[in-house]
């Protein structure tokens, strides 16, 4: 692969395991200096460890329960450092459960992490991109917003509502050479994936290793997606290669989701 993000500054969230994990380091192979993003310091300094050249990289220590903590915490990097050119939504998705049960407080909380804690990095980085005549935000998702998955009734209900403010936003910023898309990974193998199959396990009363195969058993690939996968096509929506593709929902699942 050959993205070419040299010169490129990346803010990866949620960048210490999974998803967000496997696309720091692939973006680092790529050339760009990345700024992880994530609660646990001792995990972020593990990871910048394992970045290529760990030297040119580095970290902020924020947890998205806090919006307000995460926007001075960013402004102050980037007062004594620099702005980003590609921007990486990525966070911990919402408890399991139905919908109908959830709380007020379980909705709020996803809320304020997913969309309220998005919203606040781009207006924070997007004044750079202008400038730059380039900019990258890149939302990870889930293939809900095309096809609500059940027993996830608050994490449908808000990964819907990051779609649509996507979709809004690049509509608002395509002028200045800046694309806004959304990947929506399918089953990958992660830790909320594992912690997915054990919950049904212990409600259903399966093994682990039937609720497994019953979930693999609904994707055409017939397996689970490695992050490294998911990273991959980050990775491209992130290049100069990507400059006229903006306000998409990609599925990356295996073919799982049902509709186009």
């Amino acid at each position: 692969m050959n993205f070419n993000l040299k010169n490129k500054y990346a803010l990866v969230c949620g960048s210490t395991s999974g998803i967000g994990k496997a696309t720091a380091i692939l973006l680092a192979e790529e050339g760009a200096q990345l700024t992880l993003v994530a609660r646990n310091e001792d995990k972020l300094k593990h990871v910048c460890s394992e970045l290529p050249n760990p030297e040119r990289h580095a970290y902020i220590v924020a947890d998205f329960s806090n919006p307000t903590d995460l926007k001075q915490k960013l402004e102050t990097f980037i007062k004594k450092q620099h702005s980003f050119h590609i921007l990486v939504n990525n966070t911990g998705g919402p408890k399991a459960g139905p919908v109908f049960s959830a709380t007020l407080d379980a909705f709020e909380l996803g809320f304020t992490q997913h969309l309220k804690c998005n919203h606040i990095l781009a207006q924070t980085v997007v004044p750079f991109m202008k400038a730059e005549e380039f900019g990258r935000i890149i939302n990870i998702i889930s293939t809900s917003v095309k096809q609500p998955l059940d027993g996830l009734g608050v994490s449908n209900t808000i990964r819907g509502a990051v779609a649509n403010w996507s979709k809004t936003l690049s509509n608002e910023l395509a002028a200045f050479g800046i694309t806004v898309n959304n990947v929506l990974p399918g089953a990958t193998e992660t830790n909320r994936l594992f912690d997915i199959i054990k919950d049904s396990a212990n409600k259903t009363e399966q093994t682990e290793a039937t609720v497994t195969n019953n979930l693999k058993a609904t994707i055409p690939a017939n397996r689970f997606a490695k992050p490294e996968e998911i990273a991959n096509a980050i990775a491209f929506l992130a290049s100069e290669q990507a400059a006229y593709i903006n306000g998409i929902n990609l599925p990356v699942d295996g073919g799982r989701t049902k509709s186009l």
